[in-house]
């Protein structure tokens, strides 16, 4: 099964997650066209794919061949790409989902399902190769988690066109989602913390979540997860930026401890030693995610399970604003 295809929007990620893995996929995706806000970048990408790069992507995408759009950076025309596919009927591959307000969020839970289009949000931690392993760790050596410790650096390249909040917001929600896949359980409450900007007050550069998860095995067990992003790294420190890096996952376990590096390091340790396991041999998270997308429409899978999680992500990240506010423990 051949998907005829539109990319619209070529976003940070493009030269290194989705451009190669459409490129090794091009058994199961056709790219029709190519549309981004800056026409030589979408011309250039398109000859790669002998593929056509219109000016509007209204037409291109209401083309009968098209059978989805890949929504893959937020630009200019914000939600109208998402508007005009769901119009058309077509399936959605999104990647921009969390970088959006909470009011655009809703609307995107609106439009698809008022449409009912396939649909999928690209959540990349859930599909990297040293994710995948670190679950059949916890299910066949490490045992149940109980801490959870992440910690991400913004450096000022990812925060240059965005309020800082806003990015740190992505994050948080990202990260989020990456433990909640983890434990395999619901949140229950949370406490928030932030520290401004100090050369604006109404923005910031840092904020911590710490996160207490129902455990679905049991619900008398307790997950703590404590997340957290920051942008406080300057351009004028470029040498700091890759300075002793914190692991993109901590998780401490009932039989041991396990260290995660994205997207292929994972380093565990129980009570036979120190397990160093490099997965480059796997195939990359890009592959993997347009193929499940890919068996989402061939299956004609339910799309609700997309919803659902992205729906969490952002009822924590509103979660998080109430507690600040008000300087307490948010309940679910």
């Amino acid at each position: 099964m051949v998907l005829h295809i539109g990319v619209v929007g070529l976003g940070s990620d493009w030269e290194s997650r989705h451009r190669p893995a459409l490129h090794s996929l091009q058994d199961r995706y056709k790219v029709e066209f190519i549309c981004d806000e800056v026409a030589l970048r979408a011309k250039n990408a398109a000859s790669q794919f002998n593929a056509l790069s219109p000016y509007g992507f209204r037409r291109a995408i209401s083309a009968e061949h098209i059978d989805a759009v890949f929504l893959l950076d937020q630009q200019w025309s914000g939600l109208l790409p998402l508007q005009s596919a769901c119009a058309a009927g077509k399936a959605v591959y999104l990647n921009t989902a969390l970088e959006l307000d909470s009011q655009a969020q809703s609307e995107v839970v609106r439009l698809v399902e008022s449409t009912k289009v396939p649909f999928m949000i690209e959540f990349p931690r859930r599909f990297a190769p040293a994710t995948i392993r670190l679950k059949e760790l916890i299910a066949t050596q490490l045992g149940r988690p109980k801490l959870i410790f992440c910690h991400h650096r913004i450096t000022p390249a990812q925060g240059a066109n965005s309020p800082r909040w806003l990015i740190i917001q992505r994050f948080l929600a990202e990260i989020f989602d990456w433990c909640r896949y983890i434990v395999d359980g619901k949140p229950e409450s949370l406490m928030s913390v932030s520290y401004p900007r100090a050369d604006d007050p109404s923005d910031m550069e840092y904020q911590m979540l710490s996160v207490d998860f129902q455990s679905k095995e049991d619900p008398s067990q307790r997950v703590v997860a404590q997340i957290s992003a920051g942008t406080y790294l300057r351009n004028d420190w470029p040498e700091a930026v890759s300075f002793r890096p914190p692991a993109a996952m901590q998780v401490c376990c009932e039989n041991g401890i396990a260290f995660i590096d994205l997207p292929n390091t994972l380093i565990w340790f129980n009570g036979a030693g120190r397990h160093m396991e490099s997965l480059e041999g796997e195939r990359p998270v890009g592959e993997r995610l347009f193929s499940a997308f890919h068996r989402l429409l061939e299956n004609g899978n339910n799309h609700f399970d997309c919803l659902t999680e992205f729906r969490e992500s952002t009822r924590v990240i509103q979660a998080a604003r109430q507690s600040i506010a008000e300087n307490r423990r948010v309940s679910f």
